[in-house]
């Protein structure tokens, strides 16, 4: 219990540079007291006290303006920055060393029993105000931009942006060993890239139709010119 406290202080300590002091975190951030509530409102899920594990998420959720349903797995060294409005559902799966930003939602799109709601592998990063829905995977060492909206499942080492989310793979993979990928901020331009592939095709479209059109004027040119000599020459005839 006291190593995976360790762990969990740590992990602030590492993907927060605000964080200044053991006591700071373990005072003042939300974060850390919605994983723990969860811990133990899990524990109470899987033993076969569900009420009570609802109330301790409920009053959780209170405390800190997280929500994690008792049901959901986390995984360790989990990190919630900010937090607020941040929505775990109940069959959700959170791998080792996950990071989520505030306004994200791991939801459901499905009104029958079992799995419906997403499965983040390790390291991955979720932006602020991202929605992951249904019993979709995103594989490890993704990055999900800010507010995109994903709702297919995602390799591993890819970044994701956009409503609905348009996949895009990393040019140099992220690895267990490298450090945490916080960068959700700096995100390729899927769309702008597609307009601009789009604006260039055009461009070179219209150069080949201008070249075509001018092959075809001089090659009428010359064809009018020789026949002209022709009925020039035939008139000169007596």
């Amino acid at each position: 219990m006291l190593n995976t406290i360790r762990e969990d202080i740590q992990s602030v300590f590492s993907r927060d540079p605000a964080a200044r002091s053991t006591l700071e975190i373990l005072l003042c951030y939300p974060g850390l007291h919605a994983v723990w509530g969860h811990r133990l409102s899990h524990w109470l899920w899987t033993h076969g006290f569900r009420l009570a594990a609802r109330w301790v998420s409920h009053a959780v959720r209170w405390l800190t303006g997280i929500e994690i349903h008792p049901g959901a797995t986390i995984g360790p060294r989990f990190f919630i920055d900010h937090g607020m409005g941040v929505v775990i559902g109940e069959t959700a799966e959170v791998g080792a060393d996950v990071t989520l930003y505030h306004g994200v939602t791991l939801g459901g799109t499905s009104l029958a029993k079992g799995k419906r709601h997403p499965t983040l592998e390790d390291r991955v990063v979720v932006g602020a105000g991202a929605k992951i829905l249904g019993a979709i995977t995103i594989g490890a060492d993704s990055r999900i931009g800010a507010n995109a909206v994903v709702v297919k499942s995602v390799p591993s080492n890819s970044v994701v942006v956009g409503v609905p989310g348009q996949i895009v793979k990393r040019s140099r993979p992220h690895t267990a060993k490298d450090a945490p990928d916080l960068e959700h901020a700096v995100l390729p331009d899927a769309l702008g890239a597609s307009v601009a592939a789009l604006l260039a095709r055009v461009d070179g479209l219209e150069q080949r139709l201008r070249e075509q059109e001018a092959a075809t004027a001089a090659s009428y040119g010359s064809v009018s010119g020789s026949d002209g000599g022709r009925n020039l020459h035939s008139e000169e005839k007596p």
